[in-house]
């Protein structure tokens, strides 16, 4: 097994890591829309707070040595389901010719009370 770490992306804030490479595949930690220089939420809207999820996923993946065209499946926790329509907007545009199979579900709540968090499982060049 070998960690996976960028100072693009947030560092872990609890006992875990940004992801784990086993046997060809990333299993990333789930994001959430953290600056990783300042640790401070980016964003107030689903919009903004998407994207820069995506971006923290992006850094992750290149680092392991993959892409969002690698993606396997991702699994998206929502505050609110009734913003799923413009999360998906945001989200379609990381992946244009592959789709990954996807989970999306409402949560109670998550970590500093963002509204999304996205994890990923990707295959990756080892």
């Amino acid at each position: 097994m070998k960690k996976v770490h960028t100072d693009k992306a947030p560092k872990a804030i609890g006992p875990y890591v940004q992801g784990n490479i086993v046997n060809g595949l990333l299993f990333a930690s789930g994001q959430v829309p953290l600056h990783p220089e300042t640790g401070e939420v980016v964003g107030t809207t689903i919009e903004a707070q998407t994207e820069q999820v995506l971006k923290n996923i992006a850094a992750i993946l290149a680092e392991a040595g993959s892409s969002f065209d690698r993606v396997i499946k991702t699994t998206c926790f929502l505050k609110n389901m009734e913003e799923f329509a413009a999360f998906n907007t945001i989200y379609a545009g990381a992946f244009t010719d592959h789709l990954p199979a996807r989970s999306a579900v409402e949560v109670a709540r998550l970590p500093k009370d963002v509204l999304i968090e996205i994890e990923v499982i990707a295959s990756v060049n080892e």
